[in-house]
């Protein structure tokens, strides 16, 4: 039985690191935890399962300064950084789109809101997309390692 939710687990996680109301990487190492418990942590021990939630967790932090990262690096101002940083958040609250555009339309507000052009404006919004993309790929990485690690601790324990 226990197999049967790490598999669950693992596979709506990775479902979840595309789409919003599902939280991908905490998913996937609840899989892991689960799979690692189903075989009494002999191969999967605490502390590989506490790097596996570290890496879960870094996920967060990921998702929530890659917007910002992005809005920043072409040349946005502090207020279109902290807007992509709110739209991301607000975002997750209105689905899919809200996802993709929440951190576009944060930064463009916030720039506009620092008096600065609509050129400006949607530079930012387009960093601050851009930085969304590479955090989902960022997100998408280290839940690879995640299921990487696990499966070197599982199949190669003490090879």
């Amino acid at each position: 039985m226990l197999w049967i939710g790490a598999v669950l687990c693992v596979l709506a996680g990775l479902v979840g690191l595309a789409l919003p109301g599902l939280p991908g990487a905490p998913l996937v190492f609840a899989g892991l935890l689960l799979a690692a418990w189903a075989e009494h942590f002999v191969y999967v021990g605490p502390g590989m399962l506490v790097a596996l939630g570290l890496l879960a967790a870094l996920t967060y932090v990921v998702d929530f300064l890659a917007s910002a990262f992005g809005a920043r690096r072409f040349g946005a101002s502090s207020r279109a950084v902290v807007g992509a940083a709110l739209g991301g958040l607000v975002g997750l609250f209105f689905g899919l789109a809200g996802v993709l555009l929440g951190p576009f339309v944060g930064a463009v507000l916030g720039e506009l809101s620092a008096r600065r052009s609509l050129g400006d404006a949607g530079r930012a919004g387009v960093g601050a997309t851009l930085g969304l993309a590479i955090g989902l790929a960022m997100k998408i990485a280290l839940t690879i390692a995640m299921l990487a690690l696990f499966v070197v601790a599982r199949f190669f324990h003490g090879n």
